[in-house]
């Protein structure tokens, strides 16, 4: 057999098994920041963070309104002052400025890290679930939305990502997890 006819009949069997190929390696996607919103567990924690979130805020506002309070009646009385007098309430100011910087720090940090443990949490359970859709549904590979350019709509999971998670993970109607 001469190469030219070889060549041609490896690639007839190449193009007749491509779509063969291809419908056994269907790759699945998920938006996994819509999931994480909207699984029960992940609106709780979203809740929760907010909440946690407001609360620090609320004491940092009030912190820094003392400082505002503090340098507006350095402003407005400086002048009356003994220098002295005035240098120590300015030391006071700046020391004060640097402990609201801290917290402020601080805080981000916190509720950093707790965002960090809450999904990272859920997004665990995502995984183990998503290697069951995969097993069970015969896909190759499930991605995240975020990396993919276009896709048939019949391979984005997420909504039975959410349904299973909920399903799972979520609450029954009276409050209380299955």
């Amino acid at each position: 057999m001469s190469r030219a006819v070889l060549s041609a009949l490896c690639l007839g069997v190449l193009f007749v098994s491509l779509p063969a190929a291809a419908a056994e390696n269907e790759i699945g996607y998920v938006d996994l920041q819509r999931a994480l919103n909207e699984v029960d567990e992940g609106a709780t924690a979203k809740a929760a963070l907010k909440k946690e979130f407001d609360e620090k805020q609320r004491k940092l506002d009030e912190k820094q309104n003392a400082l505002k309070a503090m340098k507006e009646e350095i402003d407005a009385r400086g002048m009356m002052m003994k220098p002295e007098v005035k240098q120590e309430k300015l030391a006071e100011l700046q020391k004060q400025l640097l402990e609201v910087q801290q917290l402020y720090f601080t805080m981000q940090q916190e509720l950093t890290k707790k965002e960090s443990e809450v999904t990272g949490a859920i997004f665990q359970k995502m995984g183990v679930i998503l290697e069951t859709m995969g097993r069970e549904q015969g896909y190759t590979m499930i991605v995240d939305r975020s990396a993919v350019l276009y896709s048939k709509g019949h391979l984005d999971l997420t909504n039975e990502l959410i349904r299973r998670y909920n399903q799972a993970y979520g609450k029954k109607k009276g409050g209380k997890k299955k």
